[in-house]
Formats: structure tokens, sequence, C-alpha cells
């Protein structure tokens, strides 16, 4: 095989076994890679109404034919699972360097099965695995685990692990790898805790082998060429300020969660934006493998109040412990971050959760005898400590731990959690972005801006810019922006590139220049609408998964706060979120019956059926 590995590590922790297996090409060419060897797995080995923290439960670790290759930022894997937060399908994608070791070892993907009965940590050197014991990693830190494992294995290995979240199966636990990369969101650490697997280790120093070597170069060169002539002599935006840019485009739609989603408006963006933390805390940027952007940021803070060093935060962070809290605090939101990354929890969820609480907190709904402190809106030194208990299931931080859905229904007011199915939202107020409302509401995963976000057409320019806050004709774009998400994910590539670079500048993209990579890695010979099918697959196979979970239209809603509280400020004053409408248009383009259930004609049209 070329591009594709050709292997696959299977594991079953209960029997402490380890064997392979191999991929079928025709397999590898209808669901690609990553997220769709994932949901394939699942569909396959699953029964969807399983308990996600019970070891009947699988997890797959999968990267893509171009994951591990000179493609510019094919560095990414996904990690897919029954999540405990949601109880719907997830896959959480993460970059680093460790994906790409994992194909450098010889593998495509390891599924993960059972539960062990004490803790293990999977050592896979040069395509050779074992299962080694973990109890003394037990209880550390991920940045102590990943320095203990590359101890105990090889200084140049790779490590994706849990830490203490992960242990104590909070709901949003997140996978680490490479100390600071997140597979972050839905828990899918806690269903890696839940089989006391501490920690996969991986080192290759093999080379994934190319259909066509010549032609592949050729094409890395030119879109390499093509980046550095944008760039213009000078620097990506991304590379200068990371992520936390994005907070001043989303302040000025008036689309920046405040507060719980109260407002969409921050009055104190300034304190939290990418630009600040370049001139406060950056060390330096950093890269995933095989990235010429470099968005990443090692950062540090002297405030001795919140004093410490690693990397991050993401826009998404910022928005999530910073302005969703109301906390304009850089270094607190920073220290949160860095507490989230050692602790193994996902950010968004993490901030969101406090954001509700708050909330519940100011209205009287939660006693403050139960938090153990006042509790309000603003409070940096509050939200540093909960995000530290919350890791590690302390106090209140027990009941955060559940993340923001159950903790408002605890409380009896389930409509103060800003969720989808579940999860808590991404970082735009569909109110002011009808779009990414509807993203929200289908994604298969829960709100999720990564399964196809509509923020790049509606307030990015990216490939043009669309109104955000027209409702009509967004049924199809949606559904062509998550067939092609689905694409990306399961090739092993980063979307900061991709939307920018490998798909035709038009409202409905189509994946042109990544067929043109997969075709030159793998010799599959895709034509452009068999890619396009594959994501669909992909993406229907996702839903058939929640089908039988039990989801139907029902679960494709927003709080009422996005459909029935007007935006109160800022460019989508006086706006609701017009999901309904949506939703009318998006089940006939998805070949979905009217409850959201793909049609008979529509599973068998993708060989699903």
């Amino acid at each position: 095989m070329h591009g594709w590995r050709g292997k696959i590590l299977r594991v079953d922790l209960t029997r402490s076994e380890v064997r392979e297996e191999s991929l079928d090409l025709q397999t590898a060419k209808d669901y690609i890679g990553g997220r769709g060897f994932g949901i394939r797995h699942l569909l396959r080995e699953l029964d969807p109404t399983c308990d996600p923290l019970g070891p009947e439960n699988i997890l797959v670790m999968a990267a893509g034919p171009l994951t591990g290759t000179a493609a510019p930022t094919g560095a990414r894997y996904m990690v897919t699972t029954k999540s405990p937060l949601t109880g719907a399908v997830t896959c959480s994608n993460s970059g680093g360097r460790f994906p790409a070791e994992l194909k450098r070892a010889g593998f495509d993907m390891i599924i993960l099965q059972g539960r062990a009965s004490e803790p293990l940590y999977l050592w896979v050197d040069q395509g050779r695995a074992e299962l080694r014991a973990a109890k003394h990693l037990w209880g550390r830190t991920t940045h102590e685990t990943d320095a203990a494992l590359r101890e105990e294995t090889h200084a140049e290995a790779r490590t994706t692990c849990i830490g203490p979240a992960g242990e104590r199966l909070v709901r949003f636990a997140a996978i680490m790898n490479d100390k600071d990369r997140a597979a972050g969101r839905s828990g899918v650490g806690a269903v890696m805790g839940s089989k006391k697997l501490k920690a996969v280790v991986v080192r290759g120093t093999g080379e994934v082998p190319l259909y066509d070597r010549k032609a592949f170069r050729e094409l890395v060169e030119k879109l390499n060429k093509k980046f550095r002539d944008s760039l213009k002599g000078g620097q990506h935006p991304l590379r200068l300020h990371g992520t936390a840019v994005t907070v001043m485009a989303t302040q000025n739609y008036g689309v920046l969660p405040t507060r719980n989603f109260q407002q969409g408006t921050f009055e104190g963006w300034e304190g939290i934006h990418g630009e600040t933390l370049t001139r406060k805390f950056l060390v330096r940027p950093k890269a995933c493998f095989s990235c010429p952007i470099s968005c990443g940021r090692v950062t540090k803070v002297d405030d001795p109040a919140f004093k410490g060093e690693g990397e991050g935060p993401e826009y998404e962070t910022v928005y999530a412990l910073g302005s969703d809290c109301g906390v304009d605090n850089l270094a607190a939101v920073t220290k949160a971050n860095y507490l989230c990354n050692e602790l193994g929890l996902d950010t968004i969820t993490m901030g969101a959760t406090i954001a509700c609480a708050m909330e519940l907190a100011e209205r009287g709904y939660l006693p403050e005898a139960d938090v153990g402190r006042r509790l309000r809106f603003g409070d940096a030194r509050a939200l540093v400590e909960l995000t530290r208990m919350t890791g590690l299931r302390e106090g209140f931080g027990d009941l955060l731990a559940e993340g923001s859905l159950r903790l408002a229904s605890r409380y009896g007011h389930p409509e103060l959690a800003m969720v989808a199915k579940g999860q808590e939202f991404a970082g735009y107020d569909p109110r002011g972005e009808q779009g990414m409302g509807l993203a929200y509401a289908t994604s298969p995963v829960g709100a999720s801006h990564m399964r196809g976000d509509p923020a790049y057409i509606e307030l990015l320019g990216v490939p043009m810019l669309i109104d955000p806050l027209s409702w009509q004709d967004k049924g199809k774009l949606v559904k062509d922006w998550q067939d092609v998400f689905a694409i990306i994910d399961s090739a092993g590539l980063c979307v900061f590139f991709t939307v920018r670079n490998l798909v035709t500048p038009t409202r409905d993209i189509r994946p042109q220049g990544i067929m043109e990579l997969l075709n030159a890695a793998t010799g599959a010979g895709y034509d452009l609408d068999e890619l396009v099918r594959a994501g669909e697959r992909i993406f229907n196979a996702e839903r058939l998964f929640l089908v039988r979970a039990g989801f139907n239209r029902k679960d494709d809603t927003l709080p009422p706060r996005m459909l029935k509280e007007p935006m109160p400020d800022g460019p989508g004053k006086g706006m609701v979120c017009h999901l309904e409408e949506m939703l009318n248009e998006y089940y006939p383009v998805r070949g979905w019956t009217p409850e959201g259930v793909p049609t008979p004609e529509k599973l068998r049209e993708l060989g699903l059926a």
C-alpha cells in the first residue's frame, strides 16, 4: 500500500493481548483514514447503546494517509469512541508529532478494547508492540507522564496520555499528546481512563511510502511556494498572534460569547486578544509536524498569582475561560489553560461549565455553600481554582466534572447550559452567525465548530464572505462544509492550511487540492465526485450511529436562549437563531427524513445499507 501503512494494531486490554490486522485497500479508499476509519469500526463492532465508560466501548486512534508525509500540515490523527459526555459518537482531533510517529512506526490505527485490571501503557517501537505496567504513573500529570515514559522507553519516542482528569473519569477529560496537544472534546480521556490505559508511547523511523514520489514532491513544493508568496514577505497572522487573534473578529461581529452567552460582545476583549498574548506572554511560536504556519504558542506567565509556563491558550480556550466567564485577566486564563493541559481537560467544556455555574450562582439557583465560595462572573482566582478542583474531582469540582448540562439540570435549570446534544458550544454565538447554529445542532459529536466550520465563510471571508445573519440557503452550505471537513479529518490534515489552500474558492467548496495530494500519495485514483462522496459517507455513517443510539430531530436543537432570547448587543442585536427554517432545508439536501434519519435510498447510494 501507499500512503496507508496497511496495518492495524488491535489491543485487548482485558486479556492483555496485542495483535496486528491488515487494512483492506477498498475500505481504505472508501473511508480515507482518520475519522473515517474510526466510525467504520464503531459501526461494525460497537453497540451504539452501550455504556461509554464500560469495557464494551472501543476507542480508535487513527491517522490519515497524508499524516506523516510532507503534505503541508500532514500532522493530524483522530480519536473516535462513544462519548461519556453526550452519549453520541465523538471524533476528537489532534496534531503535534505523535500522529506522524504512529505512521512512521508502521500503523494506520490502534483499536483499544476491553478494560485492564491494573493501569497499563502501550509501547510501540518500530512496529513491535507490548503492554507494560503503569501503576507507577497513575496519578501523575500529563507532563510528568510524558517525561517518565520517554525516560523508560526512548528519548525520541512520542507519547499520548491522560492526566488525573481521565483517571477520575471527568466527562470531558482530554487525551494529551506531545505534552500540550489535545484530542480534547467529548471525554475521550475518560474512556481511556475507564480502560485503565494511561498512555500510548510510539517510536518509528520508517517513511510513509508514496505512490508517485515525484508528483507528490512537486505538489508539495507548489503549495509551499503559493503559501510563502501569499505572505508577501511578512508572517502569517496565526504565526504572529496564534488563533487568539480571532477575538477581534468575533468581537466586531458581535458573536464573542460573554457571560455564558448572555451577550455577544465583551468590554474586556482587548485584555484577552491574541496581540495581548504575544506582547505579554509569548516565548516563541511552535509548529506541528510538517506545518508551515506555526500557530502554536509557547508561553510563560511571571505573575506570582498565576505563575506557570507551557503552551497556549488558543482562541477557543480564551473564549471559554475568558469572555464566557467574564474574565479579562489573561494571566489567569493562561494559568487555567496550563492546568487543563497538565490535568488533561477540554478547555472549552471546562470554561463553559464554570460560566454556567457563575450564572446559576448569580441568579440564586446555586447556593454559595455548595461551591464553597462566592461565585460571580469575572472572578479570575475562582476560574483557576475551580479548574484545578475539576481535574481532581475535589469538592464542587466533582459536580463541574459532569459538564454544564448535568450541572444545570441538578439545580433545576438545564436551559442555562449552552450545549447541543450535551456538548458545550465553541466560541461563536449562533444568533449572530446563523450557519454556525445549524452546524452546532447537526454536528454528530454535539456542538462543535471543527466538524464543519462555517465561521470561515460567515466571519473570515474564506473563500468569500456571506451574510452571517441570513439563514436562507444555509442548509446546503453547512452540508457541503461538513462533508469536506470529514475528508480533511480523515486525510490527516489541519483545517487552517487546507481551507485556504486545498479546496476550491467557491461557496460549495470542493476538495480539489486534497484529491491531488491523496492520489499522488496513495494511487487510489479518486475523482472529485468520488472523494466528495467519501466525505458524505463518513458523515452519514456517524449519523447512522446516532440514530441507532436513539438520537433524532428532537436532539438537533439549541438552548432556548439561542432560539427565543434576542441578541442584546452587537450587529446581530434583536436576532435569534432560525434553526427550524434551516433544518427544513438541511434534511432534504442531506437525503434524510423530516425526523433526521438517512433514507434507505441515501444509505444504498453511499454503500451503508
